[in-house]
């Protein structure tokens, strides 16, 4: 530590960089809690070697250096985070079974808030919004590493393909040469399993006036109402189990008889992946209230819902995004003056 730097001062200045650096690392992992173990693992290697640091390149440069080097040490097992549908086929309603796979299988998803730095340009803040979205997510991990780190650092940070060459430790050529690569992988992929989400930042007025219908919908437990909201071809995914439905008839289906336990459910407005999302709190029959069940992703394009995906584990969910673990029935807040 040099004595220009107070430990206060040098806690600020990394401290600045946190949403960013764990913006990169969850696109590098596709794992929420191991981008936030990678950037602090960062933080520390950072702060340890701070004395060696020389000002050659800006702190950013150096920090994203560290982070790069954390991310493909935890990526040398070769595992790669995936959704449902990147695993296994759709399957009929009359065949639908739930099987768990490990936590280690799934793609994971990320309050915005945990990923995406306040920018005032709204091009950039729509471009970093696009890049940790489940499909995009789910296509970066099909990419080698260094190819994954290549795409991101120009792609979504726009950094200069000299700046890359140098954090990498290789030359331009190889740089652009992994670039073409990763861009040829992820058009190969494109429109894959239903069309993209299109969503606006900030939503538009009938984007707003869809998420109303939905919300009213799920909670009053309408399928009629739904089926008018879904795609013909919508998708619903429910990690940890590798299941996945197509159609509105089977989703529907799906919600009255395996998932009937959601009817009753209640809803809290979530930013997630850069989509709009809801906390899902169902019926606790043993203390009354609600209890966590899900955190949903939802997709939409023209002016339809054509994904949404249900996050179960909520032990883990819900502390990440700040929710309660339990909510109080209506009538009870009512008493309570809530």
């Amino acid at each position: 530590m040099t004595d220009s730097t107070t430990t206060a001062d040098l806690d600020v200045r990394l401290e600045k960089h946190r949403v960013e650096l764990t913006g990169y690392c969850y696109r590098m992992l596709g794992s929420s809690f191991e981008a936030e173990d990678a950037v602090q693992d960062t933080m520390v290697r950072a702060w340890r070697s701070y004395d060696k640091f020389e000002g050659r390149s800006s702190l950013r440069s150096w920090l994203y250096r560290i982070a790069t080097n954390v991310c493909l040490d935890m990526l040398t097992a070769g595992n790669k985070r995936a959704r449902p549908m990147d695993l296994t086929d759709s399957t009929p309603l009359a065949q639908a079974a739930l099987s768990p796979r490990p936590d280690h299988t799934w793609l994971e998803p990320m309050p915005d808030a945990r990923i995406l730095p306040t920018v005032e340009d709204p091009a950039e803040a729509a471009v970093a919004k696009e890049s940790v979205r489940l499909a995009f997510m789910a296509a970066l991990q099909q990419l080698p590493p260094k190819q994954r780190a290549v795409l991101i650092l120009r792609e979504v940070l726009a950094w200069r393909a000299s700046e890359v060459a140098e954090l990498l430790g290789t030359t331009v050529a190889s740089v652009n040469s992994a670039l073409q690569r990763a861009r040829a992988t992820l058009a190969e992929r494109e429109g894959q399993h239903g069309a993209e989400a299109v969503v606006s930042d900030p939503l538009d007025e009938e984007q707003q006036k869809l998420l109303d219908r939905y919300m009213a919908a799920f909670e009053g437990y309408d399928m009629t109402a739904l089926t008018a909201l879904l795609h013909e071809d919508a998708i619903m995914t429910m990690p940890p189990f590798d299941l996945w439905l197509t159609g509105h008839d089977d989703i529907t289906g799906f919600m009255t008889t395996l998932g009937s336990a959601c009817e009753g459910s209640r809803l809290v407005p979530v930013q997630v992946n850069g989509l709009p999302g809801f906390a899902q709190y169902k019926p606790d029959p043993e203390e009354g209230g609600y209890t966590p069940w899900a955190v949903q992703v939802l997709e939409i394009s023209e002016g339809r819902l054509t994904g949404f995906h249900f996050f179960l584990d909520t032990k883990r969910w819900f502390p990440l995004f700040g929710l309660p673990l339990h909510l109080e029935a209506e009538a009870d807040q009512v008493e309570q003056g809530v």
